[in-house]
């Protein structure tokens, strides 16, 4: 079994929590219902549900109607899996800059719990 948790930044923000209080409420259940998914499947879980983006990045990939939101997140030892961001995809490729902040995100979480 692994443990999802979702980055926290170093003042105590939690900007995915902050992300999926933003979403409609089906869209919401619907992505941390994938998210417990997540949680039981780990590194087994593939597409239609996740999808790696490259540099141990992935996607949780949720459709709710015609909305596509995204979480991005990464593996960690221990069985952990971190979720940096999330968005409502609105392009036909996941933007550069959101995968950019999730390398952003697991550098700053390795650095402070890494050692750990």
């Amino acid at each position: 079994m692994f443990n999802l948790e979702f980055y926290e930044t170093e003042d105590g923000k939690q900007p995915v929590t902050d992300f999926m209080d933003s979403l409609d409420v089906k869209m919401a259940a619907k992505m941390f219902s994938l998210m417990e998914i997540l949680e039981e499947k780990g590194t087994e879980l593939r597409m239609p549900y996740s999808e790696p983006l490259g540099d141990g990045i992935f996607e949780l990939r949720c459709k709710q109607g015609s909305n596509i939101t995204r979480a991005l997140y990464f593996f960690y030892y221990g069985g952990k899996i971190v979720v940096t961001n999330g968005f409502i995809k609105k392009t036909q490729k996941t933007p550069s800059g959101e995968i950019k902040l999730a390398k952003d995100r697991r550098a700053d979480w390795i650095r402070r719990y890494g050692a750990h």
